[in-house]
């Protein structure tokens, strides 16, 4: 894999963003980067924008990246001359198909549960690939209806799976919830399904594991290859039935002794996790169920998957356990999500490619003012700590892209440079890092969000969306007339629109592209409107 170093123009640097993902070439088809609410991952980050600050605005920013507020939003506004954003990747996608389930019925979601770069990263992105092991970085932008305020978007994308050629075999630990909230419509039942359509697409040479938990855990069935065992597997399956309470902490450390114990050399080893994580007994705090099977992650490098169900859902623990186990997080609420689940987005996250992949972006004072990121509130990482390889990162595998999207206030009149991002990774088996960046001038910015290309503006619109849910003053009657100064609308995108007028871009994008997702999208703001 080749080494790439960061170029670092005059001014200032920027550094960020990478993805990835990872395909395992199991349940039919699906397109790499046809993510849609289809691809996964990370901690519980609580929540969405980095609102500018109170304080005046001029030449010089004020606040301190990073600081942040009891909403839980990150402050991050560009201190001079530093200029520097800094975080560690992540592919979830839980909270946007929560946030859908949420609405449909006919509820708006707490925003605590709302992650702007979780709706971002539902969105298939057409962003270049690159031909070996690495990303690529694209950086554009367009401007808002807010003077001197644009978006800018930083895209960052593996290869395709199919460049490598056929994936290694997988060893699967399937961790399940049978406690009695998973007796409801679409919670076991839909697991069940999933699990046995994806038994049979699976290799002969993959293989495995069930464990379930309710008070207690069991291992129903070791890791089992496959081949002549598809009966067992599916046998296994239809035994599960709904029981008692929750012990997610058990499950989760019972699911780790059978991963191990079935460990594969060769094989790509996974504990896949599918609950609505309402732990109520044993252990319930994130960080001690991960202590207890802190060994098994770093020795053995089996990385956590979860899977969300259930109108009631645990988002925060299921968020922090994924991340913490150095996996990802995703939602189905039917039968349509769970097959992409387990059939596209679950194959994945079988190969990794990268880990503890971080992300910089320096944005250059001679043109910026100030900037703020768009979620990604607990993936913050220290700007010195994006070269020290000891701290955590994301990981990702071939076939994903990532989006980070900033807005961004530029200095009246300014041309030139406005930032580099720059992406930092470790080779999975080597662990040697490796780097890759990408620049944007200032006359890149187009004139409009909503004459951008495609993908950026189903990017913005997403982020609008989420910026709407999350901020208590929005409603169906704001205007992007509204100032954006962090007091009169509080955490709000610059020149974000009403939902109404948002559901209506949304639709017309959605019946130009031809696009089901964001049709869906479409329909989702136009339910929040209406309960607005």
């Amino acid at each position: 894999m080749k080494r790439y170093r960061t170029r670092r123009p005059v001014g200032a640097l920027l550094a960020l963003t990478a993805a990835g993902g990872l395909l395992l070439t199991g349940c039919g088809g699906g397109d790499d980067a046809a993510q849609g609410a289809k691809d996964t991952a990370a901690d519980s980050r609580g929540g969405g924008y980095a609102p500018a600050p109170d304080g005046p605005r001029g030449g010089t920013s004020t606040g301190e990246a990073g600081e942040t507020e009891g909403n839980g939003d990150s402050r991050e506004v560009a201190p001079d001359p530093d200029h520097l954003s800094t975080f560690a990747l992540d592919v979830d996608t839980a909270s946007y198909g929560y946030a859908r389930r949420t609405l449909s019925e006919g509820r708006l979601p707490d925003p605590s549960t709302v992650r702007p770069e979780e709706f971002v990263n539902s969105f298939r992105q057409d962003y270049d690939r690159p031909d070996g092991d690495g990303f690529t970085v694209s950086v554009d932008g367009a401007r808002t209806e807010e003077e001197d305020w644009s978006l800018v978007r930083v895209g960052l994308a593996t290869r395709t799976a199919e460049q490598r050629g056929e994936r290694p075999p997988a060893a699967l630990t399937f961790v399940i919830d049978v406690s009695g909230s998973m007796g409801e419509p679409g919670r076991l039942d839909l697991a069940q399904d999933s699990l046995a359509t994806m038994t049979d697409q699976l290799r002969d040479d993959d293989s495995v594991a069930l464990v379930t938990f309710s008070d207690e855990a069991e291992t129903v069935l070791p890791m089992t290859r496959l081949g002549d065992h598809r009966g067992r597997v599916h046998d296994a399956i239809d035994s599960l039935e709904p029981t008692e309470s929750t012990n997610l902490g058990a499950g989760v450390e019972t699911g780790y002794d059978t991963a191990v114990e079935g460990r594969r050399e060769g094989a790509t080893n996974r504990v896949v996790l599918v609950s609505d994580a309402l732990a109520n007994t044993g252990d319930t705090d994130a960080d001690t169920i991960l202590e207890r099977i802190a060994d098994e992650r770093r020795e053995h490098g089996i990385t956590l998957f979860g899977v969300g169900v259930g109108s009631d859902y645990g988002d925060a623990l299921m968020e922090r356990l994924a991340d913490k186990g150095d996996g990802h997080t995703t939602y189905v609420s039917d039968a349509e999500d769970a097959r992409e689940v387990f059939c596209e987005q679950l194959p994945r996250h079988i190969e990794l490619t990268a880990r503890d992949a971080k992300a910089q972006v320096a944005f250059d004072p001679e043109t910026v003012a100030e900037f703020r990121l768009v979620g990604y509130d607990n993936r913050q990482v220290a700007d010195e700590d994006f070269r020290d390889d000891r701290v955590d990162g994301g990981e990702v595998g071939p076939g994903h892209t990532v989006t980070a999207l900033y807005a961004v206030r530029t200095r009246p009149g300014a041309d030139g440079h406005l930032a580099t991002a720059t992406v930092r990774w470790l080779d999975p088996d080597s662990r040697t890092p490796h780097e890759e960046s990408g620049d944007v001038e200032t006359d890149a910015l187009g004139d409009s969000v909503w004459e951008a290309d495609r993908g950026l503006r189903v990017t913005a619109t997403a982020a609008y969306f989420a910026d709407a849910l999350r901020s208590s003053s929005s409603s169906s009657s704001s205007s992007s007339s509204s100032s954006y100064d962090g007091d009169t609308r509080h955490g709000s995108l610059p020149g974000a629109p009403g939902l109404g007028e948002l559901a209506e871009r949304a639709g017309s994008l959605a019946g130009r592209t031809e696009d089901e997702d964001v049709r869906r999208l479409a329909e989702a703001i136009g339910t929040a409107n209406r309960l607005t």
